[in-house]
């Protein structure tokens, strides 16, 4: 039987992990992460993991494994990623994926193409970005390479620093570099877009962030302060919290910024997903359309 690779994907908050449990359990099958923030295990509240039982009910890879001092890249998770999969093929027929990292995802289903670096550029940008901020730099990104500006979190100073890093060495667009030849894969890809009415997929989102709040969103956010430098920690979810800790402003609007830029985040990540190609869009509560959809790729009968 061919080996198949069932990847969900979708913006945050919108269902990915119920969907994913439920057709592992069906196929009898595990779950591969694709998720670039649940892999810390410092990270156990604000990058909404799976909890405890649902992962005692599946073997889950890339959650929890490492430290937010050991980060990964996109292009190391591609190799990473493979390499699990090559080893999970050979007891199983179907492996699901599920996250909604677009880079992780892209590099798991498509490869990242060799984009090359020099560390001189690099370092240069980098006190480029320590003497002038950030600021300086997101201009320059949007003014060299518009279409990737507007996709990239430029609030992460990593992707600004690379995206023109590659340009200057290059002298390319950022944009026009990305996936242009995808990678064969040994195995076939059923790849899921999971989305929802806006109005709702926001309602979900906003609910979310209490619920982790609930769950002691602030007090893990509180004992990373001291790492709060990190890459790993350059998400929503942490970052609000620093000037909140400074007493810049008060927890009610702390909280209102972690729902707003989710919900920009979201947004963000449904752009990026309408590059796949050949993806099946479904509502994440439509068992009759996966059903359907699975049937057609042969996964089920």
């Amino acid at each position: 039987m061919t080996k198949t690779l069932i990847n969900l994907c979708g913006p945050t908050a919108v269902g990915k992990t119920n969907v994913a449990l439920y057709w592992a359990e069906k196929l009898g099958c595990p779950i591969l992460s694709t998720d670039s923030r649940q892999c810390y295990s410092e990270l156990a509240v604000g990058s909404a993991p799976p909890s405890r039982e649902e992962l005692d009910r599946i073997p889950h890879y890339f959650i929890g494994d490492r430290s937010i001092q050991q980060p990964i890249t996109a292009g190391e998770y591609e190799h990473f990623a493979l390499a699990t999969l090559e080893e999970l093929f050979k007891a199983y027929d179907v492996v699901v994926a599920v996250g909604g990292s677009g880079m992780y995802i892209d590099a798991l289903l498509h490869g990242l193409d060799p984009l090359p670096s020099d560390p001189n550029v690099k370092a240069k940008l980098e006190e480029r970005a320590a003497t002038e901020g950030l600021a300086a730099l997101k201009t320059e990104l949007y003014h060299l390479d518009p279409e990737h500006a507007a996709k990239v979190d430029v609030r992460n100073p990593r992707r600004v620093i690379r995206a023109l890093e590659v340009i200057e060495i290059t002298g390319k667009k950022y944009s026009e570099q990305l996936n242009n030849t995808p990678k064969e894969r040994p195995f076939k890809i059923v790849n899921w877009v999971l989305n929802l009415e806006r109005e709702v997929l926001y309602e979900r989102i906003n609910e979310r962030v209490h619920l982790m709040l609930a769950d002691g969103l602030e007090e893990e956010a509180r004992g990373l302060i001291a790492h709060q430098d990190l890459v790993s920690l350059q998400t929503v979810g942490y970052r609000e919290w620093w000037p909140y800790f400074k007493d810049e402003y008060d927890r009610e609007r702390t909280i209102e910024l972690i729902q707003q830029y989710s919900r920009r985040y979201a947004k963000r990540q449904l752009t990026y997903f309408k590059r796949f190609k050949g993806a099946t869009w479904l509502d994440p509560n439509d068992i009759n359309g996966q059903e359907e959809s699975l049937r057609q790729a042969g996964v089920l009968k």
